[in-house]
């Protein structure tokens, strides 16, 4: 692999994962308004029909075709537009302004969830570069929420059912994150759309089942315009450019390696968090520098580990025979 092509994919994660960080914040004023489950289905179902158009003006309808793999895309789709979306949220809402920050840092167990399922479900371990790099990560956004004060933790408790919401919603998009490899074959467009449309008709078949039996109502007009920036700002940068550029990047760098970049998350959310007040301390920096620093050692350890691979070996022994 190309070193333009793995910066490409790093910046490609690194955008989507900024864009998730900055989407905390906002979809905070929104859930004042909206329950999780319609919020859900306005922002990606416009986001759809964008992916929808697009995906059909660059490769046509034969991009429609299934090809057998109907019950994926179904399952992927699922887990991040269903799952992901509407249980982060609802988690999130039901824990208040705190909410905020416990739902960003939990995106940054991403890359543990990710190793224990490859590790439990397909046998396959992971190098101890990625490994020391995942924790090392973590602990670094772990001193950015936490400020080196662990009593944080202690508050966490009464809010257990706030807290499964989240984990469940972060499994499901480390899943769906580890099925785009599935699909290696398709364009990330092709992919992005598909997914999208059945896991938010999922959505909206769920959302119609529990607002026929009472537990959540239509958001009227005036709600809807009350969000309308909010609903603007998740149909964008974290809707259509976060989704494209993650599956875009991950299927360059692989799941395992892409997910790293999940760190930036809760970093993000802070960074924007302190702009609406909260102070700079030296555990922002130490953790900010930790996260970096970790990106960059599984990066060197990756390249190093290509570089060393037979095929990389035997091609440099070729050129070197025909020169």
């Amino acid at each position: 692999m190309r070193k333009s092509q793995i910066i490409v994919g790093m910046i490609a994660c690194l955008i989507a994962s900024m864009s998730w960080g900055a989407m905390f914040p906002v979809a905070d004023h929104a859930l004042e308004y909206i329950n999780p489950f319609y919020f859900s289905i306005i922002r990606y179902g416009a986001v759809s029909i964008v992916l929808v158009i697009l995906l059909w003006m660059k490769e046509g309808k034969k991009a429609f075709r299934l090809e057998g793999k109907g019950k994926l895309l179904v399952f992927f789709g699922t887990m991040a537009f269903t799952v992901y979306n509407v249980l982060v949220f609802l988690g999130q809402m039901l824990m208040g302004k705190s909410g905020v920050m416990v739902a960003s840092i939990m995106e940054a167990l991403m890359p543990m969830i990710s190793i224990a399922i490859l590790w439990g479900y397909k046998h396959v371990k992971p190098k101890k570069y990625m490994i020391s790099s995942m924790i090392i990560a973590f602990i670094g956004a772990i001193f950015v929420i936490t400020k080196g004060d662990m009593s944080f933790f202690l508050t966490l408790k009464h809010n257990l059912v706030s807290l499964a919401f989240i984990l469940i919603g972060v499994v499901g998009w480390v899943i769906y994150t580890m099925g785009g490899q599935t699909f290696n074959d398709w364009s990330t467009l092709r992919y992005s759309t598909l997914t999208c449309v059945f896991g938010t008709a999922v959505t909206g078949i769920i959302t119609m089942i529990i607002t026929a039996q009472g537990y959540v109502s239509v958001p009227s007009t005036e709600t809807i315009f009350a969000i309308k920036y909010d609903l603007l700002f998740m149909m964008t940068l974290p809707g259509i450019v976060a989704l494209l550029s993650w599956n875009y990047g991950v299927k360059i760098l692989s799941s395992i390696n892409g997910i790293l970049f999940i760190n930036f998350v809760p970093i993000t959310t802070l960074v924007i968090m302190m702009l609406q007040g909260y102070k700079i301390t030296i555990f922002d920096i130490a953790g900010t520098l930790l996260v970096i620093s970790a990106l960059i050692w599984n990066n060197i350890c990756q390249r190093r580990e290509e570089n060393n691979s037979p095929q990389v070996i035997q091609e440099e022994e070729e050129l070197r025979q025909a020169v």
